[in-house]
């Protein structure tokens, strides 16, 4: 078995903290951090079991970055 190491996002969402892989498209949530965190953690575990790993990108040292935009609301 070989081990992924991934990056991902988490921020609060209302009452929830959702959690967001940055190199695939696999998010979850949770009450709490931890919770969110190791919902993702299954989530990708169960992700990879049906993928083939040599077709999965690979993003090496992703920067999170922000923009400012006007929007008409």
């Amino acid at each position: 078995m070989k081990k992924k190491n991934l990056h991902y996002v988490i921020w609060k969402e209302g009452k929830y903290f959702v959690a967001r892989s940055l190199e695939v498209e696999v998010a979850s949530q949770g009450k709490t951090r931890r919770e969110a965190t190791g919902n993702l953690q299954e989530a990708l575990e169960l992700y990879f079991e049906d993928t083939d790993s040599a077709k999965t990108p690979v993003i090496e040292s992703p920067q999170v970055e922000s923009l400012s935009f006007s929007v008409n609301a």
